[in-house]
């Protein structure tokens, strides 16, 4: 396969004018409708005081437009993850204006593209070698931080990944389960495609119905563990390349059941917005160990792991995860060190936890976190468990009992049908707080 094309060669005749894009349903986009479409916001924008602007989009072809329009202006694109008006008010302090296609009543301007006349072509400027794209991360705390992604890294991240999968992603097509909006969908949904030239779906997909509706082309699948968990298996399969699973843990079990249907190994993604990709393993076997990224390196140290890498906007940070090194560059994941609270001066894994209860019959998902009475910390329970009943609750204390110390236990308890999710396949830990609020 040819090299990677960096994003700012994406508007450059290297591409054939009927090159496609991408498509929604049965409509084509190719490099000539690009060009137009990116020339119309582009010639607007360039007319525009402030520096940054939000993108906000649905439809990825409309949204790879914007960016590249924002970045040939010499702006700089800012992705808050949604498109929720209440939370754009609130974060707006952190850009100038709006691109989207969803209608929003904000004080600063708005804008959609489809009100645009098209201008006259003219030139692109290039877009500034120091140019970058700001994406957010809520952390467990639910309260944004902003991360600053050079292209020159996000460019170098797609070159790794081509170097691994390149050439046996040859003509196939990119659908995906996740949004564009946050940095695995971005790399995985734009970039790569962008890169490789494959022609990458416009629409995200959220049921299997319309997962197994793409017939007619080879796949390039990019998924999470908590859509492979709704796979149908009495649905007939398309025809996988690759199917790709990051922005949590994938059981072994999901992913034993989910290449049964798949007919080919789930290769996970090990990373964070902070540090991009640094490891990756594929889902042949059961528990497979990580492997790192050639450029990546993992080293110890008291206050725990940390990892360099020429993707990191400092060359180096700080790992939330326990590393067990198991070969050079191979490890295991053994738990999050921000998953330990302290209660009553006692250092408790959550982690751990929850471990205990996945293991105990019949519960199938689970998430412990702190909860606060009055002036007391106390632990809570969120169990996915089908065929539970009244007594089950004393039953999984006794048998956590034999493991845990009493702190440790559980006194809060919620059975729900799933563990809710935020639009990143992450547990939506502000849903779960509120499941044990004091008034229900």
């Amino acid at each position: 396969m040819n090299s990677p094309l960096t994003l700012a060669k994406w508007l450059s005749t290297d591409r054939h004018p009927q090159h496609v894009v991408a498509f929604a349903g049965k409509q084509c986009f190719t490099q000539t409708d690009l060009i137009k479409d990116v020339q119309r916001i582009y010639g607007w924008l360039q007319n525009q005081p402030g520096q940054r602007w939000a993108l906000c989009f649905d439809n990825s072809y409309d949204f790879i437009v914007a960016l590249l329009a924002t970045l040939h202006a010499g702006k700089t694109p800012v992705l808050p993850g949604h498109s929720r008006e209440a939370q754009l008010r609130e974060q707006q302090n952190h850009f100038c204006g709006v691109i989207s296609d969803t209608p929003l009543n904000l004080s600063c301007p708005v804008l959609n593209p489809q009100t645009l006349v098209y201008p006259r072509s003219t030139p692109f400027e290039p877009i500034p070698e120091d140019a970058g794209v700001v994406f957010f991360t809520s952390g467990s705390t639910g309260e944004p931080a902003q991360i600053y992604k050079t292209l020159r890294a996000l460019d170098e991240e797609v070159a790794w990944l081509a170097a691994l999968w390149g050439e046996s992603l040859r003509d196939c097509r990119v659908v995906g389960s996740v949004s564009h909006q946050h940095l695995y969908g971005f790399t995985f949904r734009v970039m790569l495609p962008m890169a490789l030239g494959l022609v990458c779906d416009a629409a995200m997909i959220h049921f299997p119905e319309q997962l197994a509706a793409h017939t007619a082309h080879p796949l390039l699948f990019i998924s999470s563990p908590a859509f492979l968990k709704r796979l149908d298996m009495n649905l007939t399969a398309p025809v996988f390349k690759q199917v790709i699973s990051a922005a949590g843990k994938l059981e072994d079990d999901t992913a034993q059941q989910a290449l049964r249907w798949l007919k080919t190994p789930v290769s996970e993604i090990y990373g964070t917005t902070e540090t991009g990709v640094l490891a990756w393993r594929e889902h042949g076997q059961p528990a497979p160990d990580w492997q790192a990224f050639p450029a990546v390196r993992f080293t110890q140290h008291d206050d725990g792991w940390h990892v360099e890498s020429p993707l990191i906007h400092q060359g180096h940070g700080q790992l939330d995860d326990i590393l067990e090194l198991t070969a050079p560059g191979r490890f295991r994941l053994m738990g999050r060190r921000d998953r330990v609270v302290k209660i009553e001066e006692k250092r408790i894994s959550l982690s751990e936890i929850e471990r205990r209860l996945l293991a105990l019959p019949g519960i199938e998902d689970v998430a412990v976190l702190p909860v606060t009475r009055g002036n007391r910390i106390a632990l809570g329970a969120v169990v996915v468990a089908p065929n539970a009943d009244g007594a089950c609750k004393q039953q999984w204390r006794e048998a956590l009992s034999a493991w845990l110390e009493p702190l440790a236990i559980p006194r809060f308890w919620r059975i729900v049908e799933r563990i809710p999710l935020n639009s990143q396949s992450k547990r939506a830990w502000a849903q779960l707080q509120e499941l044990f609020d004091e008034t229900r």
